[in-house]
Parts: C-alpha cells; structure tokens; sequence
C-alpha cells in the first residue's frame, strides 16, 4: 500500500490505496503555517483512526498546488511511514503526452487527474475537478491533454460576494427546493448550486464543440458531489480518481527504478 496525498490550497486530501483500491480517505485543512511535525502528527493519528499502522505502507507520493508546503509535507511523509515520497512535479514520469503552449505551467493535480481518468474511462475525456478553484480539462481521443478552463470555485465565489455585499451573509452550500428563491437565503443558494451547475453545463457544452468525438465526463474533488447532481450532462463521480492517479505514477516510477 502507499501514502497517496494530494495537497490543495483548502484541503490536504490523503489515503491509502493498493492496485486501485483505497484503504481509507481523509481530509485536512491546508495551513502553509504548520511545521513538518504537526503534519505528521496528523497524518499518522488519521492513520490510526483507520485502523492502519504506519508499517502498512510501502511508500508515499504527493501531488501539491501550494509549493511552500512541498518540502514540509515532505518531511512529514518520511517521518511517519519512514520512507521517501515521491514528488509529482519535473523528472517525474507520468506517461501523459501534454499539448498545451507551456507543459511546466501545467499544474500537477490535474496531470495526475487525467493520469487516472485516461487509465479508467474512454476517451476523448473532460475532467472536472472542483476545488478552491473549478477545473475542466480535456484529453483527446489519442490520450494527449489539450488544455482546459479555470473558473473560480464555489467557496470563493460565495466568500467574496459575502465579504462585498454588507447585507448578505454566510451560508451552507446545499440545494434550495427550487430555481426562484423567495428569501435571501434560497435566493444566494439557488445561484450557488444552480448557477454552478448551469455554468459547468455551459462550459462542457462550448468545449466539446471544440473536440473530435463524445466525451465522457469525470468529475472529482470536495465540491463536486454538491454541484454536479443538478447538471444536465451525464457525469461520473469519482471523489477517489487523484489518489488513483497518484498510485499510477509511483508504479510506474518505481518500475522504471527496478
């Protein structure tokens, strides 16, 4: 089994997974503060919580968006499973065949995302991947990532209209009963969820005109199961397709090691 940790600018998403299939899943809140120590103190007590020893895992891989936290989550790693994580990132093999402008400015979750979706579903692909920002990308019909969107998430939407409207508050992100809000509330999660919802429809509806073939659509990510019920398109949920894709990588560096 290996420590697979996907580190975002919210959540620290890590597991355990062996061959595909996971041990556990858990989540941390992302702190660029927090020491080397406190990280490994949580990872190993949520080890524990589920059930694992430390000695279970065989090596680690990290995928990270937030660079501060690379080497300290990092150190981390290797003082709770005593073992050296991987780093997605240059010199790393990940066998995905990147056409865009710039390949370096791709960011590593979403090589690992279409790493997994192109290893699990048929092709051509659109990932969706929603998080503190929303992501589509899109792989083509010969596995070659062509490039994408990004769009503010939904937190940081509701965060900012919250912080800039004086008389709007702060509220659960959930379904309304309907589209027409008749109060304040209903009214701003009716824009968040629906208007979410319509918005991912738009976009995968504009990007497909732009593709050879039809697509299948993978969405992953913290937000995606509140989002991606209401859309209109066909989409898969997958909350585990990073760590799968994290798994991919480490085999195929490890076999290219041997």
């Amino acid at each position: 089994m290996i420590l697979a940790i996907d580190a975002g600018n919210t959540n620290i998403v890590l597991g355990g997974i062996s061959e595909g299939k996971t041990a556990f899943i858990a989540r941390i809140g992302t702190d660029k503060n927090k020491t080397s120590d406190e990280y490994a103190v949580q990872i190993k007590i949520l080890i524990e919580l589920n059930g694992l020893s430390t000695t279970d895992f065989e090596g680690g891989i990290i995928s990270s968006v937030v660079p501060q936290l690379n080497d300290i989550l990092k150190k981390a790693v290797h003082k709770v499973i005593d073992c050296m994580p991987l780093i997605v990132g240059p010199g790393i093999k990940t066998g995905l065949n990147i056409k865009i402008d710039n390949p370096a400015q791709l960011g590593s979750d979403l090589v690992v995302g279409a790493v997994a979706a192109i290893a699990l579903y048929p092709k051509p692909l659109m990932v969706i991947d929603m998080g503190t920002a929303t992501t589509i990308c899109v792989v083509d019909k010969n596995s070659c990532y062509r490039g994408g969107v990004i769009i503010p998430g939904v937190k940081v939407s509701m965060e900012s209209l919250t912080k800039n409207a004086a008389q709007l508050q702060g509220i659960s992100i959930e379904a309304p009963r309907k589209a027409i809000g008749t109060n304040t509330i209903d009214c701003m999660r009716s824009g968040t969820v629906f208007g979410n919802a319509a918005l991912i429809d738009g976009m995968l509806d504009r990007m497909a005109l732009e593709i050879e073939g039809t697509p299948t659509i993978v969405a992953t990510g913290g937000l995606s199961s509140t989002i991606i019920p209401y859309c209109k398109h066909d989409i898969i949920l997958n909350d585990e397709l990073l760590l799968y894709g994290l798994e991919i990588i480490y085999r195929k560096n490890m076999l290219s090691e041997a």
